[in-house]
């Protein structure tokens, strides 16, 4: 059950390490210390994502506390596995290393261990506390430095510097400024600063997800996923780049890092890639795409996903809807690419399928499918009636039933040949290994996802929750898994439960590592988003914007879009959308509604997210273009501007769901309408790669590439059509707010156009809107009241009288004190969707005409 990445050459596996776990290797002692704490923060992080502390009344801890610890461990382990610099010692910890290591560690626990002493003295800090705040954020910046890079230790300096040289800075950026004592006390000493949002949802969230993605790879999960893909697409033309896109995007559901993920499964993908004909720049361009989209693949996605549920205020459930069309609008796009590529060069397949009549081809599919299908509507609907009839005891009944469906699986792969360990291995006799076969061979890898999945999707439970559960049941899963297959292949048992244990141990210790870099990031975001709201910066931002774009929305996304991939050249993702997030989503939803646009928070944090990602792949600084090209032995500046091109149907898809939510499965009245759109969608991106390429069904001429995008344009956005005919909202009264309310679907969203003054002192007016609470039908006022928003009528106008704090209306720009001016009710205008009409003759007629270009493919001999 070794990790993927143990197979990596040593000079890969030192590149991961220093960009990820730690590049220190130290010897003797000192590695089983450092072994055991990473272990024993594994173990406390655990035990605080489970239910056992409230159900046992032992170690229940508040956010504060947990957060306090959770940076304490960071710290400790930041000095002690990286070396402060290149020339540093790797194989031991130098005395000056300890010193800061134990330092740090007091410092981040010093809310926790005086947590009644400071809630006694608030905003009065005595001598101890100004001291232990300044080394604290001195040894912060210090271990950020090592574990993150220069870039952000860099960029929170700037903030510290901003928050005290206020009166002194020019008129558009001056503020009061603040005392060292002021400054110390907003970012270390209240929750504020460092122990703000990010550091907690790192703390209660992104931790569990990591452990999750850390043993799945240990147990085996990640090389199933490689072989699965490969004896799927393995016999295709280009199979070792769909391969790679595939087992990336599988890879992806379960990992946010892209190093990783491009040294995993690149030291496979990358030789077959130059071996089929792609060359070492367009090999090294596509593992690294496919493994930086990876973060955007539900249901784990990247750590950033998870700080959306705070900065959005919507389950993770959600999160993960409106991600999951986008992300597979982007795999598909770049499987289509590599496809294309491979036509262009004339690749011929590299391994072959056994062969088999096309009836009984067509036979195994269908029932492979449609045996998933039934059994995991089975599964559902058998939960369901458990949770119905048997009541306290249905939880027991599920887990009986999961234990059985994992014997099950377990048995199946035991009549099975165990998985290869490399691509190669895959090939027996010169033929690829069957798809189902292969399926069958791993299917109890699946199960772990599946719980997470249904945790999150169907039981609705917490992110933290529903990864304790998953990461449970993987423990289980690598302590039995080999003893089981031994015991149903009548073997002895010998080593096995041994095996197993410390594959659990090593699970554990993987995890942690992976999250120092991403605890000690989230804490240093917290000093610049402390920076901000010290001194106000968030309101002068909205001005700068405004400057820059003059009121043009496209410029002011543009503008976003430059910030993030400037910020992300030297910052990591998650760092690189809490300060996006921060400083630009309420300005891009701000300025938006002084447009007259609704534009809906998640879609701003989406668009901020996947700008974010892209910072692995820029050159100079893309550390995942870095570890593909060491793999395929190409300059990382052509690996990485190859894979920008490749990324250009990554980058549209922000812009295209800023103007129109569906493909963020927003504004979508049914499943009907849903279908259109996927479809259309997925039609579009793969038009929108035949165009970047220029090769659709042989080299496309400038005007067919010229039809294709109109065609693109008509799917991906037909109401820019239809807007120019027919508007598609009318005014209706203030007095009808609560009748359009009442009247609107379950989570359909309010439209109000509103009028008042800002804090500035100037007259504005802009467009909210607000996604309902309750059900349609209900109290107009009652919905209203549980969206956290109360309306005022004042004789003949009405006001909004009262926004509750961090509700979705105040987080929809909804204002206490202005005027409601009209209210927005959709027209009875036709579907936008039959603008999908003319975008399939436009596809049709460049097929058509290509065709007639196309040379005859000379009859192949049949093989004996």
């Amino acid at each position: 059950m070794a990790s993927e990445m143990d197979k990596a050459p040593d000079a890969l596996q030192q590149l991961v390490a220093e960009t990820d776990t730690g590049g220190r290797q130290p010897e003797g002692l000192t590695k089983y210390l450092i072994f055991g704490v990473a272990l024993v923060w594994a173990l406390f992080q655990y035990w605080y994502a489970s239910p056992l502390p409230f159900a046992l009344g032992f170690g229940i801890l508040n956010d504060t506390e947990a957060r306090a610890i959770h940076l304490s461990f960071a710290m400790f382990l930041a000095f002690t596995a990286w070396p402060a610099f290149k020339r540093s010692p790797r194989n031991r910890v130098p005395l000056a290393d300890w010193a800061m290591a134990l330092v740090g560690a007091f410092a981040a626990a010093y809310m926790m261990l005086f947590y009644a002493d400071l809630a006694n003295r608030p905003g009065n800090p005595i001598t101890q506390d100004i001291v232990v705040a300044c080394a604290g954020l001195i040894l912060l910046l210090e271990a950020t430095r090592r574990s993150v890079g220069w870039p952000m230790a860099v960029l929170a300096i700037a903030f510290i510097a901003y928050s005290m040289a206020g009166p002194w800075l020019p008129d558009v950026i001056a503020h009061k400024g603040a005392s060292l004592n002021r400054m110390l006390t907003h970012m270390w000493l209240t929750t504020e600063g460092v122990y703000g949002i990010a550091l907690g949802v790192s703390a209660t969230t992104i931790f569990a997800f990591v452990l999750f993605g850390a043993l799945l790879d240990r147990s085996g999960g990640g090389n199933y996923m490689m072989q699965v893909s490969f004896a799927a697409l393995g016999h295709l033309r280009g199979g070792p780049a769909k391969v790679a896109v595939a087992s990336s995007a599988l890879n992806g559901m379960i990992s946010g890092s892209s190093v990783a993920n491009v040294v995993s499964t690149g030291i496979f993908t990358i030789p077959l890639m130059k071996r089929a004909g792609y060359g070492p720049v367009k090999a090294g361009a596509i593992e690294t795409m496919s493994s930086v989209d990876g973060q955007i693949m539900p249901p784990v996605m990247g750590a950033a996903a998870f700080l959306m549920v705070e900065y959005v205020g919507i389950p993770y459930s959600d999160i993960v809807k409106h991600a999951f069309l986008p992300a597979i609008l982007s795999y598909i796009g770049l499987f289509y690419i590599v496809h294309l590529e491979a036509l262009r060069m004339g690749m011929q397949p590299i391994a072959q399928r056994r062969h088999r009549a096309w009836r009984d081809r067509i036979v195994r599919n269908l029932f492979g499918v449609l045996g998933t299908v039934i059994v995991v509507g089975a599964l559902y609907y058998a939960i369901g009636a458990m949770k119905a009839l048997l009541g306290a005891a249905a939880p027991w009944a599920v887990g009986a039933t999961v234990l059985g469906l994992y014997l099950v699986a377990v048995y199946q792969a035991a009549q099975c040949l165990d998985l290869p360990t490399t691509i190669e291995g895959a090939v027996v006799d010169g033929h690829l290994r069957d798809t189902w076969p292969t399926v069958r061979a791993g299917l109890h890898f699946i199960m772990p996802i599946g719980i997470l999945v249904w945790c999150l999707m169907v039981e609705q439970m917490s992110p933290p929750l529903s990864a304790f559960w998953a990461v449970t049941s993987l423990a289980v899963l690598m302590l039995t898994q080999q003893p089981l297959t031994a015991l149903f292949r009548g073997k002895t048992l010998k080593g096995s439960w041994h095996e197993g244990g410390n594959a659990v141990v090593e699970g554990f210790h993987n995890g942690a590592r992976n999250m120092i870099g991403i605890g000690i990031a989230t804490a240093t975001a917290g000093i610049v988003v402390g920076g901000i709201t010290l001194t106000g910066l968030g309101l002068r931002m909205t001005e700068f914007v405004e400057f820059i774009s003059q009121g043009n929305v496209i410029i002011m996304l543009l503008f976003v879009a430059a910030t993030c991939l400037i910020i992300g050249l030297g910052v990591p993702t998650t760092a690189n959308y809490i300060l996006v997030a921060t400083l630009m989503a309420p300005v891009v939803v701000e300025l938006g509604a002084q447009s007259g646009m609704v534009i809906p928070l998640i879609a701003v944090h989406m668009f901020v997210f996947y700008y974010g990602i892209m910072a692995d792949i820029t050159p100079p600084v893309g550390l995942a273009t870095f570890a593909a090209s060491a793999i395929s032995g190409a300059g990382s500046i052509e690996t990485g501007l190859q894979g920008i091109i490749y990324a250009s149907r990554t980058l549209i898809l922000p812009f295209i769901w800023i103007f129109n939510p569906q493909l963020l499965m927003l504004t979508i009245d049914n499943g009907w309408e849903a279908l259109r759109v996927i479809l259309a969608s997925v039609g579009a991106m793969l038009l929108f790669a035949a165009v970047t390429m220029g090769w659709f069904r042989v080299k496309s001429r400038w005007w067919e590439a010229a039809l294709l995008l109109l065609a693109v344009t008509l799917l991906f956005r037909p109401d820019l059509f239809m807007d120019r005919m027919a508007p598609e909202y009318t005014s209706a009264p203030a007095a009808s707010v609560y009748d359009v309310a009442r009247d609107r679907p379950d989570d359909g969203r309010l439209i109000l156009r509103i009028h008042g003054m800002n804090l500035e002192g100037e007259e504005r007016s802009k467009t909210v809107a607000v996604q309902l609470g309750g059900k349609q039908g209900e109290d107009g006022r009652k919905r209203l009241a549980q969206a956290g928003v109360q309306l005022v009528p004042l004789g003949e106008q009405w006001q909004i009288g009262a926004v509750r704090f961090g509700s979705r209306a105040a987080k929809g720009g909804f204002e206490q004190g202005w005027d409601v001016q009209d209210v927005q009710v959709r027209t009875d205008r036709p579907s936008t969707h039959w603008f999908y009409l003319p975008a399939i003759f436009l596809v049709w007629l460049v097929w058509w005409l290509q065709g007639l270009r196309m040379k005859p493919v000379p009859a192949q001999p049949r093989l004996p």
